[in-house]
């Protein structure tokens, strides 16, 4: 009977909490909505692009209802990113009562950390590699043409990029998680060092357009930030050494 009431109750908590969760993005949404307004986010997105096109060129929309829900579908991801504080801080309430000390200690720099170099990444993809990607791509367009893309294609572009770069900056966190825990020693994944920069290269020539730049701004980030990892796994000391 105890079982099923702290069961019962740990529903609620739950519930409650995923209600929290919704109703502050619900909020950013629709204060982003209203100001600065769902085309003002657009137009920021679509600077990088703007400035690499033809002089009388820019950004169109094909579909009827793309004007309209490009840049609320934007929108709504500006505002789930903004509410991931408040999102964070309700998944961290709901399962610190279940961690070891030693784990509570380090979930919380662990959702930190990896936010901010999520945001980092995503930052050094709009503010630096977008430009010189774009005049790259835009370089090689026949005089016969003139580029205009699709403002729903150059979304679903943008966020992959932005997964890719975001997930890419992950990279010491995933190195550190590993030492930490002794999944894999250190020496060893200094050993492989080869493999991660060949395998970085792969990954850029899958993920990111057919250009080099583009590859290049991807690749090389993955190869710094594994060496960052390795270098501060030095100053950590392992899962069963902190308990």
């Amino acid at each position: 009977m105890l079982q099923q009431e702290n069961f019962i109750s740990h529903l609620v908590e739950l519930r409650t909490r995923l209600l929290r969760s919704i109703v502050s993005f619900v909020v950013v949404f629709f204060v982003l909505m209203i100001y600065p307004g769902a085309s003002f986010i657009f137009d920021i997105l679509a600077q990088p692009i703007q400035g690499t096109l033809p002089e009388g060129s820019s950004l169109i929309a094909t579909g009827v209802v793309a004007p309209f829900m490009v840049p609320v579908k934007l929108t709504g991801l500006v505002a789930f990113v903004l509410a991931l504080p408040m999102i964070f801080y309700q998944i961290w309430a709901f399962v610190a009562p279940g961690l070891y000390q030693h784990e509570k200690k380090l979930a919380l720099p662990l959702i930190v950390s990896s936010t901010l170099l999520f945001l980092l990444g995503v930052a050094f993809c709009h503010f630096i590699v977008f430009g010189k990607v774009f005049t790259y791509i835009n370089s090689f367009a026949p005089s016969s043409i003139t580029p205009m893309p699709d403002i729903e294609a150059y979304l679903n572009f943008v966020l992959t990029m932005f997964i890719a770069f975001g997930l890419t900056f992950e990279v010491p966190i995933v190195v550190l998680v590993l030492v930490y825990f002794g999944i894999v020693e250190r020496d060893k994944l200094q050993s492989i060092r080869g493999y991660v920069i060949v395998g970085a290269f792969v990954v850029a020539a899958i993920v990111t357009p057919p250009d080099v730049f583009s590859q290049f701004f991807l690749a090389i980030p993955i190869c710094l930030l594994y060496e960052v990892g390795l270098l501060v796994s030095r100053f950590i000391k392992r899962k069963e050494n902190c308990e």
